[in-house]
């Protein structure tokens, strides 16, 4: 299941447009800044001009990362994408498994993340 960190509830996903510095591609699921630095076998800088903010695709709001190039750094198999700042894991997700080679290059996927209109009962 994916994972946004509180402060992304709270402040909703402006949160991660402002703070990202870094995307990931992880080798099994991180649960922390310091786990997708460990599972990390690829990253690229991001900026808040690297996302997209605009209404859902079923309700709510997404942000989109935009696709980036890097380079392998370790190999390994791709199953995550997580998104961090200097101190917090801002969101994480799955991604098509795929098999990685160190010094290989890498597109990094666009990635949507969705937080969906809660309708009162």
């Amino acid at each position: 299941m994916p994972y946004a960190h509180p402060d992304v509830y709270d402040n909703g996903l402006n949160t991660v447009k402002t703070s990202a510095t870094h995307y990931h591609i992880c080798s099994q699921q991180p649960t922390t800044r310091a786990e997708v630095l460990t599972y990390s076998l690829a990253s690229v800088a991001v900026s808040s001009a690297d996302f997209t903010l605009a209404n859902g695709d079923v309700s709510g709001r997404k942000i989109t990362v935009a696709q980036k190039s890097g380079t392998v750094t370790t190999s390994g198999t791709a199953q995550y994408a997580a998104i961090i700042d200097g101190t917090r894991l801002l969101l994480e997700t799955t991604v098509t498994p795929q098999t990685l080679t160190a010094s290989n290059p890498i597109t990094f996927p666009t990635c949507d993340w969705e937080i969906r209109q809660m309708v009162a009962a």
